[in-house]
């Protein structure tokens, strides 16, 4: 998320929420991403855009997944770390090097992609959880009755995606689109007991008429591969504006222009999300909130967690999307501002991290250790 797959300023976001809001708690981070060991190649695009993340500069490598090769900090200072660290926070456990892994007491498995990981799992794919000591996940409703995520024997810690505030001012004027950024596809769409876990694309299929119905403009900076053609021209054809999202959200510092530059947001889930019920809510969204940008978002349960109607609101069909975007639009400055304190009350970093820490029983580290 920080670096193998380069230019995607969003996902780079995500990792750096947690990042500040650790180190403005007053705790020593380091970050590592296993990578592809051509990934280490100092003349090619990933090792030119990991060097271009200044926030990371003397606190991240990346580490081949066959072990000792980085790019970075060098591997020696890595598993010195390791050796001192309070807690490690492992996204969707892609660290499986035990020399930095065994000397760490507290190791979370940290799912960012719920449904999809533990559904996985379910099948087959060894993720390492018995390597890790606790589950946390912002899939807040997993093991709940009516979500038929599994929760593969284990107790899943509900956690939210911090905001670090000060990364996130809010943005001046009232912006020209609704927008919002991410990928058509991300990989293949699983079924697990009579539930497929779908991807974005089904779930915007469902929405084409959105701007006919709404009267409002959106723009989506999606990723999407030009051979999907007739998506392409149906998304045309309803009035969606595309935009590519590696020219408006390369760095973490675009993406954070464009979000700010934005009307509101349309938070459009993966299916997975919203069949499942798991309560999944976007990091992107939390950087839409904090930047005083109205969300309106699918409903895949987040309601259960985060306070709906006033700056953030959900939807669960095109019918639904178009009144609430006609709602935000009938009233932006208040829903705008509602956005903000939502995320300051909510999202805000410094009560996310510490509650996460506390259910895992390290109520004061001091230094910790993420991997994505």
């Amino acid at each position: 998320m920080v670096a193998g797959d380069p230019w995607q300023g969003g996902a780079t976001a995500a990792v750096l929420q947690y990042v500040d809001g650790l180190s403005g708690l007053g705790h020593e981070v380091l970050v590592v991403e296993p990578v592809a060991p051509a990934a280490l190649d100092g003349a090619g695009p990933v090792a030119a855009y990991f060097g271009s993340l200044a926030p990371l500069a003397g606190r991240a490598a990346l580490l081949a997944r066959d072990g000792g090769g980085t790019l970075g900090l060098p591997y020696a200072e890595v598993e010195r770390f390791a050796r001192e660290a309070d807690v490690l926070l492992n996204v969707s456990g892609m660290l499986r090097d035990e020399r930095l892994l065994e000397p760490i007491e507290v190791r979370v498995f940290l799912d960012l992609d719920p449904g999809f990981n533990q559904v996985w799992a379910a099948e087959g794919f060894d993720f390492g959880l018995d390597r890790h000591t606790h589950c946390a996940s912002v899939g807040t409703r997993i093991g709940a009755a009516d979500c038929p995520i599994p929760t593969l024997g284990r107790a899943w810690i509900p956690t939210l995606p911090p905001v670090a505030l000060p990364r996130w001012p809010e943005g001046d004027g009232a912006g020209r689109a609704w927008t919002s950024v991410g990928n058509w596809r991300s990989y293949g769409s699983p079924s697990h007991e009579g539930v497929r876990y779908g991807q974005r694309a089904h779930s915007l299929r469902r929405l084409l008429e959105l701007p006919r119905r709404s009267g409002a403009r959106f723009e989506l900076a999606l990723g999407i591969d030009p051979g999907e053609r007739a998506d392409l021209a149906a998304l045309a054809e309803n009035g969606w504006g595309l935009l590519d999202a590696r020219a408006v959200a390369a760095t973490p510092g675009a993406y954070g222009e464009f979000v700010r530059g934005s009307r509101a947001e349309l938070g459009v889930a993966k299916e997975g999300y919203v069949v499942s019920r798991g309560g999944w809510f976007s990091d992107r969204s939390a950087a839409y909130l904090a930047s005083g940008r109205p969300v309106v978002a699918q409903d895949t349960g987040f309601g259960a967690a985060l306070p709906t109607g006033l700056g953030l609101l959900s939807f669960d069909d095109v019918e639904a999307a178009a009144a609430a975007v006609e709602t935000v639009e009938g009233d932006l400055d208040r829903h705008r501002r509602a956005a903000r304190e939502l995320a300051v009350e909510h999202l805000d970093a410094s009560r996310v991290l510490p509650a996460l820490l506390e259910r895992v029983a390290v109520p004061e580290p001091r230094s910790s250790l993420i991997v994505d």
